[in-house]
């Protein structure tokens, strides 16, 4: 309810009931205040044909004096309610991006997270810092590179003004959490390489310097 700021919980057969003229047929079972303007909600597996009625979480609009302003949006609010009794119970409240229009709950033992990539899932990755270097084909160079804190496998590599250049790079680490980068100011490039993955990147060196 937009504009009571709430989350109601209904009886649908008793709301046909009622529909069809049944006075004593009790649609409402439950209210519980949100704050504030719900605009978006979502149910617990709900997206799926697994549903199971058990969470709704609120994304509401309009946090009004909830939580310090931060700039020209202001933090909205999130709210987790759990739906699987008689009475609807607040279980975790936290502020979120502005607008909040789009969640979804998943249980947490389908979610497969991946902490160290394969290096066979990429069909250019540098799988050895030997086979690091600079390799032209015309104007065209490929610039194969690995990382291992803290070094790049090459510490310079050099190109002339107009090439196309692609960086292929290749994080060698084993361990979770040891990412590394690369960025290129002159060129807007910043990307990040996640342990055992492999990203790369296409310019044109039409700028010279370092």
């Amino acid at each position: 309810l937009f504009v009571d700021s709430q989350i109601v919980k209904w009886n649908v057969e008793a709301a046909i009931k009622s529909f069809k003229g049944d006075k004593n047929a009790k649609v409402v079972l439950d209210r519980i205040d949100v704050h504030y303007q719900p605009g978006h909600g979502f149910t617990s597996m709900g997206e799926t044909k697994e549903s199971d009625g058990r969470y709704f979480i609120s994304d509401n609009k309009f946090s009004k004096d909830r939580f310090l302003p931060v700039g020209p949006l202001h933090a909205e609010t999130a709210q987790l309610i759990d739906i699987s009794g008689d009475k609807m119970k607040l279980v975790a409240d936290h502020s979120v991006y502005s607008e909040p229009h789009d969640s979804i709950i998943v249980r947490r033992d389908i979610i497969k997270t991946r902490q160290i990539y394969n290096l066979d899932d990429y069909p250019h990755a540098v799988k050895d810092a030997k086979e690091s270097g600079v390799f032209r084909n015309g104007k065209k160079v490929t610039v194969k590179l690995t990382s291992q804190a803290p070094a790049f496998s090459l510490r310079e590599f050099k190109v002339k003004k107009g090439d196309e250049v692609t960086i292929i790079l290749t994080n060698l680490y084993k361990v979770e959490d040891l990412t590394h980068a690369m960025a290129i100011p002159k060129y807007d490039i910043n990307f990040i390489v996640n342990p055992q993955q492999t990203q790369s990147v296409t310019f044109v060196a039409d700028k010279p310097g370092v």
